[in-house]
């Protein structure tokens, strides 16, 4: 069993916890993830690593409640356990000898998106950073970004959060003002990720971008988060989740993804169900 620490809700769908997990704290950096259970009957769910304590021996991760599995998250309290918390999987994101990048993060990507622009502007790298949310009741890590970033660009669609429009709206405007940046790393929604490599290879700038599909094992032998890249198949959990971003084939990741939305939604509304009975 794995205590939570610490817990604490961002926004009305995202929430932070610090799971004692010493041998994973020890181990893990950023762009890697982990898999959990809540309990012992449930499900496994990958969710990155939104940061680590090696001293205090505690991992951080956010989630946005959309299913079953995170909503049962989301009612667990500090002082409470979780039963698996099984990581580091994945391989790392790649900074070294990169000095000076634009970091992309959409929603909840932003929590993914966080602890690499901390470990870059920890290296001495130049760091621009975009992040972006539908409205300002959403956002999450502002002040980590701001704390980490040369130049933090703040974008909402409703305007009502820093300015108005798509976080590509910035990145186009930082390049086209001649920005020389050695790579980009967006991470977010596939639907965002696939318009600013679109964006990226106009101006020849590479783009690494975080794919996180549907996993079960995190090794690679149940092949569920198989992708296309480069005309060939990999498996994010093995082979990524970092990928390059002009190679992902978006179109099938974004149809693979949308195949589960339905049962998902299910299984959600059917857990919150159970809650309610259990609390009236």
């Amino acid at each position: 069993m794995y205590p939570i620490i610490r817990k604490e809700v961002l926004n009305p769908t995202v929430v932070k916890m610090d799971i004692l997990a010493p041998a994973v704290a020890k181990k893990a950096l950023p762009g890697q993830f982990i898999i959990l259970r809540v309990d012992e009957g449930g499900e496994r769910i990958p969710l990155t690593v939104a940061g680590y304590d090696r001293a205090a021996g505690t991992v951080t991760i956010i989630f946005q409640v959309v299913g079953a599995t995170t909503e049962c998250l989301r009612h667990k309290e500090a002082g409470e356990s979780i039963q698996d918390f099984v990581g580091p999987l994945g391989t790392p994101t790649r900074i070294e000898g990169l000095r000076k990048v634009a970091i992309v993060g959409g929603g909840v990507g932003c929590a993914i998106a966080y602890p690499v622009a901390k470990a870059l502007h920890e290296q001495g790298a130049v760091v621009h950073s975009i992040i972006g949310f539908r409205s300002r009741d959403l956002v999450i890590l502002e002040q980590e970004f701001a704390a980490c970033s040369d130049q933090l660009l703040r974008m909402s669609d409703d305007g009502s959060w820093g300015e108005r429009g798509l976080v590509t709206d910035a990145l186009r405007a930082l390049l086209e003002r001649g920005e020389q940046y050695d790579q980009v790393i967006a991470i977010g929604p596939l639907v965002m990720m696939k318009f600013v490599c679109a964006l990226t290879k106009e101006f020849g700038v590479k783009t690494v971008v975080s794919m996180n599909p549907i996993m079960v094992d995190g090794t690679g032998m149940c092949g569920g988060c198989r992708l296309t890249v480069g005309g060939k198949t990999k498996f994010a959990c093995v082979d990524g989740p970092d990928f390059d971003g002009h190679e992902v084939d978006f179109d099938e990741a974004i149809q693979r993804a949308a195949m589960y939305r339905d049962f998902e939604r299910h299984a959600y509304e059917k857990t919150c169900n159970l809650f309610k009975q259990a609390e009236g």
